[in-house]
């Protein structure tokens, strides 16, 4: 009698272990969210539009003020540290940062850091730590990239190999931190650099065979070179003076179309030279875009170069 009821209870609870087993399996794990990370997806497609800050109360302009363009980059990142827009981004605080990033990111724009520019001469540093720093500044800032805006002339001037390394090193140490497909590392050569004949050691051309594949796109200078650059021929065809640096010719230099940005001030105070009128810059860009260059344009700077400028420089080349 006892051992026929001590039976029936474990079949009892058997059963019912079953069917709570039963009942669990039928219930869903609830989906662990990832870690948010820094980054913002690596770079967009070609067309490029980018504008430089420098001026102003505003590091990143309200979108509003630059509909058009895709790229915001901001100056200066120093080997010294921040300064001008780059500071003045550095010190909002994180809630600011975070409402303008995410309204740029609505608007389909990237907002990027500028490095060096015209004042500082980074040649003369270690590239790798330089570039950990920088690194660290764009992880800790909450921004998309870096944009590489080397202008040490006399080291480049030098033709001795010394500078073409140097940014060589720097490119490779910065994609160690800032790897492709989550951050944007651009650089803004000055468009005389890709004439291989005239810098026999190499100028951009040895840096882009070299290091290349790490760039997404170049911003190039066509401008402070005197009459250089000022035609749609001599922007597009052909440069005399430093042969092989118009936008074809580097084209047929080995750099893809897609990465050819063609670089023009805003304004005619925002450079020396190689100012165009907006509307004679949209008919050389018509002609570029009908020979399957589709890189894009860039400009220095806002606030001269607003939604009104790249408006009227894509014309109906790109909608």
């Amino acid at each position: 009698m006892h051992g026929f009821r001590v039976s029936n209870l474990l079949m009892t609870a058997s059963v019912l272990l079953m069917t709570i087993s039963s009942r669990l399996s039928s219930v869903r794990a609830a989906p662990v969210q990832a870690p948010a990370t820094s980054g913002g997806g690596g770079a967009p497609a070609a067309p490029h539009f980018v504008v430089y800050t420098d001026k102003g109360s505003e590091p990143a302009p309200d979108v509003s003020k630059i509909s058009g363009f895709n790229t915001v980059a901001m100056s200066f990142l120093l080997t010294s540290g921040a300064a001008d827009q780059a500071k003045a981004w550095e010190t909002l605080a994180q809630a600011q940062k975070s409402s303008i990033k995410s309204a740029y990111q609505k608007a389909g724009i990237k907002l990027i850091v500028s490095a060096f520019g015209s004042t500082d001469l980074p040649t003369s540093s270690d590239a790798k730590s330089t570039a950990a720093t920088m690194a660290k500044w764009v992880q800790d800032n909450n921004v998309d990239g870096i944009d590489v805006d080397y202008e040490d002339l006399n080291a480049m001037n030098a033709q001795d190999g010394k500078a073409e390394q140097w940014l060589i090193d720097f490119t490779n140490a910065l994609r160690t931190q800032l790897p492709q497909g989550k951050y944007i590392l651009t650089h803004a050569p000055l468009a005389p650099w890709f004439s291989a004949s005239h810098y026999k050691s190499g100028g951009y051309t040895k840096v882009h065979k070299e290091v290349g594949s790490k760039i997404d796109w170049y911003n190039i200078q066509f401008y402070n070179q005197g009459t250089e650059y000022t035609t749609c021929d001599g922007l597009l065809t052909s440069s005399p003076t430093y042969p092989g640096s118009a936008v074809f010719e580097i084209m047929t230099g080995g750099v893809s179309a897609d990465k050819v940005v063609i670089g023009k001030p805003g304004g005619q105070a925002d450079a020396t030279t190689g100012y165009m009128a907006p509307a004679d810059l949209a008919k050389c860009v018509v002609t570029a875009k009908g020979k399957n260059w589709n890189g894009g344009v860039m400009s220095w700077e806002y606030p001269e170069a607003d939604a009104q400028w790249i408006k009227t420089v894509k014309g109906s080349s790109f909608q």
